[in-house]
């Protein structure tokens, strides 16, 4: 398939700005690079490396609010949301710069043999990464980080609807000092991705994307016995067991939900509400979804809504919609598509019934779906009710009845009282259908890498 690499404005579906593929020559000499770039990059001292991550870090934090307008006109992210997305970047890179000399320092560990063992954490060789639209620089940030100092190399294809902020990425990277071969975004096709997975100079790939993508890279790197990290889908269940205040438990829920427009793996995509609540929590949404009003990415505020990623992506949500109501489901607002432009306005619906199709779907947008419960024996069960299991969280003013509750989850990361634990110490991934591998973190660090064995016998003299 040969992808337009291209900038769309959201807020008018118009074509901005187009660009050429990569040819198989330049595809050919990136690779080439990666490989040659890998021996002397793996080779510096570890410290050094990071002194160049560091940079990189900084010149994130330094163009956060040119970087912020890039992903407001490429992909419609609110001006706010992108300077925060760019500040993650930075902190998740510098992390890694600070941190990721002691995640690799050699692990003695116990022999009864005559001798000493200890395991060495070493850089394997040149990446893959394949970064989705969502997130521009927080899903690259996150791959490149602890691989960057651990001494891979990079090969980074973004979305096609990303050329201008993939390149400011790489721009980014080359002020910073990354020696060239380190960090190469390449416009790649399909077809070059999967030639690029089999080529014996790549040793792994990382994939952030949907459930499709995930089963064909993850079949093309077990065909090509290449390492793997997918981060896929989400259905998160977002359960909420009681509140003392139940609107301001339905204000948080609603603002988690809208965050990137809702265009986020790990949002609490459907809310689980005790029944003695569930009215009050509903009604709060509704009034909530109705004072929304439709914004630029520029002109946000606290009660607007800025554009889906591409017209395509608001038109597979409202069809989504209109399937859920033919299953039997209620909207109780939102849900109208824009006659031009990627606007669909914040939907609330409820009665989803549990076996249809698109119940086992994630809507991927400004959608709060609601069910409502009798039991914690019965928000668990429906919790679990999905393919995903990429989060959860669960709510309660007894903290050790919602930890009983989390610890239940099928999930990969499960929270107790807080939308999601994030930050740059802590690691992302799921479980099922959600993928497998974790990124972010000190287990960021530990997954393209050779754990080798180093082992010197002692003297016998």
């Amino acid at each position: 398939m040969t992808l337009q690499y291209r900038v769309q404005n959201p807020v008018t579906d118009q074509i901005v700005q187009t660009f050429k593929s990569a040819t198989d020559t330049e595809i050919e000499a990136s690779l080439s690079l990666a490989n040659s770039a890998f021996r002397e990059w793996s080779a510096q001292d570890i410290g050094a490396r990071a002194k160049v991550a560091a940079r990189v870090a900084d010149l994130f934090e330094d163009r956060k609010t040119e970087l912020a307008n890039i992903a407001a006109e490429e992909m419609g992210k609110p001006i706010s949301e992108g300077i925060e997305e760019a500040e993650y970047a930075a902190a998740i890179i510098r992390y890694y710069a600070d941190n990721g000399p002691g995640f690799v320092a050699d692990q003695e560990i116990h022999t009864e043999s005559n001798g000493t063992a200890i395991i060495r954490r070493l850089p394997i060789g040149p990446l893959l990464g394949v970064m989705p639209w969502n997130f521009p620089y927080y899903q690259i940030a996150r791959f490149v980080g602890p691989n960057l100092v651990l001494g891979n190399t990079i090969l980074l294809k973004d979305a096609e609807i990303c050329p201008l902020s993939a390149l400011a990425v790489q721009q980014i990277m080359d002020d910073a000092g990354v020696p060239k071969g380190v960090y190469n975004n390449i416009f790649a096709t399909h077809e070059q991705v999967a030639r690029i997975i089999a080529d014996q100079r790549v040793q792994g790939v990382s994939l952030t994307g949907s459930e499709r993508a995930g089963s064909i890279i993850g079949a093309l790197a077990g065909k090509h016995l290449k390492k793997a990290v997918l981060e896929l889908g989400g259905s998160d269940p977002y359960v909420i067991l009681d509140s003392k205040d139940v609107r301001a438990a339905a204000r948080l829920a609603w603002s988690t939900r809208m965050y990137n427009t809702g265009q986020a793996c790990n949002s609490n995509k459907r809310m689980i509400v005790m029944e003695d609540i569930y009215d009050e929590f509903v009604d709060e949404l509704v009034n909530l979804a109705k004072t929304s009003q439709a914004a630029t990415p520029h002109e946000e505020g606290e009660f607007t809504y800025s554009p889906l990623s591409s017209r395509e992506a608001a038109e597979t949500l409202h069809a989504q919609i209109q399937s859920a109501i033919d299953a039997g489901a209620v909207l109780r607002a939102g849900g109208e598509l824009s006659v031009e432009g990627a606007y669909l306005s914040p939907a609330v619906l409820t009665d989803i019934p549990v076996g249809s199709d698109v119940y086992y779907e994630e809507l991927f947008g400004p959608v709060a779906i609601v069910y409502k419960v009798g039991s914690d024996e019965e928000a668990i069960e429906l919790a679990n009710n999905t393919q995903f299991g990429l989060g959860g969280t669960v709510f309660s003013e007894d903290k050790e009845r919602a930890s009983a509750v989390s610890r239940r989850l099928e999930v990969g990361m499960a929270n107790v009282n807080t939308p999601a634990g994030e930050g740059a110490e802590l690691p992302f991934g799921g479980v099922k259908r959600s993928g497998y591998g974790r990124e972010l973190g000190p287990l960021g660090m530990d997954e393209f890498v050779n754990k080798q064995l180093f082992y010197v016998e002692s003297s016998t003299n």
